[in-house]
This record gives C-alpha cells, structure tokens and sequence, in this order.
C-alpha cells in the first residue's frame, strides 16, 4: 500500500540526527543544548565525525573553512554574467554546479576525498551566498578572514564591515538550528542522487534545488513577504481570519514530524523579540505573535523554525530573498553528513510506486482513432 508523500515511511538507516517524542537531536545531543552552548562550526564537526571537537580541532576547523572559503576567479566572473534579477536559490544552485568543475578531485570517490569535498563546499557556500547579494547591488565580493568565525565572515562578506556580537550570536544560533532534520526533503534528494554513485556536488546540488520549493527551505521568504502585505497589528486579525476562511495555507505553522510543537522555534521566537528591540522594529516581532497566538488558538497550529527566522534575519538586515539561501549555507553540513553516511553504506534508492492507472488496454492504429 502506498502512502501519500511517503509519510511515516522509514527509507533508511542514520546516525546524524533524530527526531523522537518530538526531541531534536544532532549525533545524540539535544538541539536545546546546541542551540545554547555550541558554536555552529562544533556543530558542523559533530555531523562530520560524531564527536565534538577539541579546542585545537575546532580551530583548526574554522581555519580550514576560511581558507578554502576563497572564490576562483572564474566563479567571480560567472556570477557577474548571471542577470542579476533571478532569484538568489537559482544562482546558489549554478554556481555551486560550477564549482564542480573547479576542483580536480569531483570524481574521486574515496572516502578522503570526498570529506575534502565536503569541507570545499561548505566553506564556499557561505561565500557564494554573500557575493550573490553583493553582485546583485554591484559591490566588490569578499573573501573570508581566517581570525573570523563562520558566521562572522558571513555577515562580513554579505555588509563589508565588522559584525556586531549580538548579530554574529543570532547568526550563529540559526546555522546551529537549522543544520540537520533527518531525512527531510532537501536531504531524501542529496541521498538519491548520490546513492546512484553521483558525485558530493551533484548530491548538493539536488539538495538546493529541493530546498528551494515555498513548502521546504522557501517557507521563511514566504513568512517574510506575508509579514509586511499585513503591515501593521491591527490588520492581522482580517487578515489571518480571512485566510482561515479561504482555507489560505499561511506558512511557517505545523510540521509534519512535530505535533507538540517545533523545538526549534522558541530559540528564534527569543532572538526575534531582541533583534526587533535592538534595531526599532518591534512592530515585526508583535505581528508575529499575535499571528502565532491566532493560529494556535482557532487552528491548533504552533510555530516552526520558518516562522521567527523571518524577522530575525530581517532584522539582520538580510534581504527577503537571501533567507533560503541562508537556510542552505547551514543544511549544508546536513546535506554533506547524510551523503558521507549514504557512500558509506551505499545502497541505490529506488522505491516503487503503486500503479493506479488503465489496465491491459490494446495499441490503436492511428487510422482508427
């Protein structure tokens, strides 16, 4: 029997994260402890090795990430062709194609490579993302600072000047947060394409492409665009009542392995209501509670990591459009964890699919029809 959108279906095996009694955890770790004490680059090496790092692994870490976060000219130059109109997940995922035929090694299958791989893209990513904006503004691209950490020299590449501490923290937290989430949608991709033996590029770049879509990673924009057509709080009500009645899917609400509620989302909901203090945009976080507070009430929905993203990276003062693309330099040490894990035991992903067609129907001539 087939089961609609594959839910509740165990495809497979992992170590990396799960998701039980509604209790997030990374190799083990609860996400609450993550989220409070851990740095993403501990967390990216936690995915990576199933241990944290020492204090020398972990800079040793963050170096590698800075170096190899360097752009080749030839990618530069790529970025600059693209029409700077196209939507910021569109380039992520070209470039990141690109890249591939950048390094040498993108065939080389052993397992030594392809963690080499792993570090390329996630150090580049971070990169791409913020020359993406700068391109689409006509700024110069920046490269990472080896003294910097990974959010940092994100915030760094995407403003051209020094962060400050409580942006680099909120930064920081959301990479943690939203790094792995089991076998979702973006990393079920990744593990297909590179379960036929496809290269780690290929596998994130599936990934991408999956993240892309308004009911996965794109939930975040939608909330943002959503926030500012309702404006100002006393137009949520209307608003909110009126798309209960159109039956209007509002995004960022409910999740399908969570039915007490997302983790995730009081750790944004936190940075949300400070970040909107600190730069006088109080009004975004007040919509959103009264949206969260309307919605579970009438509805029974909560919140998930989508909802609060929005106004804290609005708040960051990041564009709408670099949210997703944000969420992606973060699942990123997710994807390349899972597809790590999946050439380990590698197995081709290939379900079957119960067929509800016509039966035992004759060819016609095409004189007779």
């Amino acid at each position: 029997m087939s089961t609609a959108g594959l839910e509740g279906i165990v495809a497979t095996q992992s170590g990396i994260s799960s998701i039980i009694d509604g209790v997030l955890t990374y190799r083990g770790i609860s996400i609450d402890e993550l989220a409070k004490y851990a740095s993403f680059e501990e967390v990216l090496y936690l995915l990576w090795n199933d241990e944290l790092p020492t204090a020398e692994q972990l800079t040793k870490l963050r170096q590698d990430l800075a170096f190899q976060g360097v752009l080749p000219d030839e990618i530069i130059s790529l970025m600059k062709t693209l029409p700077k109109n196209t939507h910021p997940m569109a380039m992520l995922r070209t470039v990141v194609s690109a890249l591939e035929m950048y390094d040498l090694d993108a065939n080389d299958m052993f397992p030594e490579a392809n963690r080499r791989k792993a570090l390329n893209i996630q150090a580049k990513i971070s990169t791409v993302v913020a020359a993406i904006q700068r391109v689409r503004e006509g700024k110069d691209i920046l490269s990472p600072k080896p003294e910097f950490t990974f959010a940092q020299n994100f915030l760094y590449m995407l403003n051209g000047e020094d962060p400050e501490e409580i942006a680099i923290k909120s930064l920081d937290t959301a990479l943690v947060l939203h790094a792995d989430h089991e076998l979702n949608a973006s990393t079920f991709a990744s593990r297909v394409t590179v379960g036929t033996l496809a290269n780690i590029y290929a596998g994130v770049v599936s990934a991408i492409g999956t993240l892309s879509g308004p009911l996965h990673g794109g939930a975040n924009e939608a909330v943002m665009e959503m926030l500012e057509e309702i404006g100002e709080v006393e137009n949520v009500e209307p608003y909110i009542y009126q798309a209960i009645v159109d039956k209007k899917k509002i995004m960022g609400f409910g999740h399908r392995v969570y039915k007490t509620g997302d983790p995730r989302a009081k750790f944004l909901k936190s940075m949300s209501q400070k970040l909107t203090a600190l730069k006088g945009q109080d009004k975004l976080y007040e919509i959103s509670v009264k949206i969260d507070e309307i919605l579970t009430k009438e509805k029974g929905l909560l919140p998930n990591v989508d909802f609060y993203s929005a106004s804290t990276y609005h708040s960051l003062g990041i564009a709408r459009e670099l949210f997703t693309p944000i969420f992606a330099v973060s699942r990123t040490s997710g994807w390349t964890a899972h597809i790590l894990e999946q050439y380990a035991n590698n197995r081709l992903i290939r379900p079957r699919a119960e067929y509800v067609g016509s039966q035992f129907r004759s060819y016609v001539p095409i004189e007779d029809r």
